[in-house]
């Protein structure tokens, strides 16, 4: 197998990146040692970025990163996030420079570094600029502490205000068929400035694998189950699965499986220069989804094929929004979709 590595400023990584979450938090309970197995097992297979934050079960996905790679340090690119993480069971965004000092030195501890390649904001904080949180994450660079750093989840004019105080690297949001809120304004953002995006969720939460649930059959704490639950309530969920047959067909002509076809159309992407720059960050907690999900690496498809995709999977004929109604309306990113969403033309 050969690939190109992808660039996020000075860093070079694999062109799918693995998403870390899924071991500590958001569906269902992981398993340390068999997530210890995996993440050694991805670095094997090829991949050479790895992605966690705070967040992720209150610390816990950092520490299981740091003590399971103790020793390999030296071959993936480490990026994690600030900012947000669960004060007394909710969502608690502090993006204040003592916070985010704070927070950043409990991360280099828990993940056994003396340096985090890429730090994320993860969520802009309304109560602070973000010039005053970028500017404290640069200072970091500065002391050596961080390479580069990135913001999650902004919309296009927060990008370029933090981006004057301090050079950001990469923007790390929602992006695959069925969710295409990036296509409003920040990706062309990202290409104007020379930064990088990282899709994450980039198979619909395992909605594009074909493997997806009714939510009935979930625990109560899936993602699923709270805040991405409306793609999932039962008349959506039988609304959106009837679009996996045909994508199915398309992925057996390609001899891919669902999951391959879908990190596929993102690694396809190209940008104004026809050039392919899309990090996706797929997550699982499951060794066989890994090594699958790092097949599509390998797949490509024609331009037909991702134009055939893009009319078939998409925000037009998916139905229900990514989020609650509560968490669309605290997203920043979502600040860049026209007035009327897709959601309200929906029959």
């Amino acid at each position: 197998m050969t690939w190109s590595a992808r660039s996020i400023g000075s860093l070079r990584v694999s062109p799918l990146g693995l998403g870390c979450m899924n071991m500590s938090s958001g569906y269902g309970p992981g398993d340390d040692k068999v997530s210890a197995r995996l993440l050694n097992k991805a670095l094997d297979a090829g991949y050479t970025f790895l992605d966690t934050a705070t967040l992720y079960g209150g610390g816990h996905n950092e520490t299981l990163i740091g003590n399971a790679l103790r020793s390999r340090r030296n071959e993936y690119v480490l990026a994690s996030k600030c900012a947000l993480s669960r004060v007394d069971g909710k969502n608690h965004i502090d993006g204040s420079p003592a916070a985010l000092r704070a927070q950043c030195e409990a991360s280099l501890t828990r993940l056994r570094t003396e340096v985090i390649d890429l730090y994320y904001l993860h969520r802009v904080d309304p109560a602070v600029p973000v010039e005053d949180s970028v500017g404290a994450l640069g200072r970091l660079v500065e002391q050596g502490k961080l390479r580069e750093i990135g913001l999650s989840e902004v919309a296009a004019d927060t990008l370029k205000r933090a981006h004057r105080e301090f050079p950001i690297a990469a923007v790390q949001s929602e992006y695959s068929l069925w969710t295409r809120t990036p296509e409003f304004a920040v990706l062309n953002a990202c290409e104007e400035l020379g930064i990088a995006f990282v899709p994450f969720s980039p198979l619909g939460r395992q909605f594009l694998t074909g493997k997806a649930q009714d939510i009935s059959t979930l625990p109560g704490d899936d993602l699923r189950c709270t805040i991405a639950r409306p793609r999932f309530e039962p008349d959506a969920f039988a609304h959106n699965v009837r679009l996996l047959k045909p994508f199915g067909e398309i992925a057996g002509r390609e001899n891919m499986t669902m999951a391959q076809l879908a990190l596929a159309w993102l690694l396809a992407w190209r940008d104004s220069a026809g050039e392919q720059t899309l990090i996706p960050i797929p997550g699982t907690k499951h060794i066989e989804y890994m090594e699958e999900n790092w097949g599509a690496v390998d797949g490509v498809i024609s331009d037909a094929t991702f134009a055939e995709l893009d009319v078939l999977i998409n925000e037009s004929t998916v139905q229900g929004n990514r989020y609650s109604d509560a968490r669309m309306a605290d997203t920043d990113a979502e600040r860049d979709r026209p007035e009327k969403t897709w959601s309200e033309t929906q029959h």
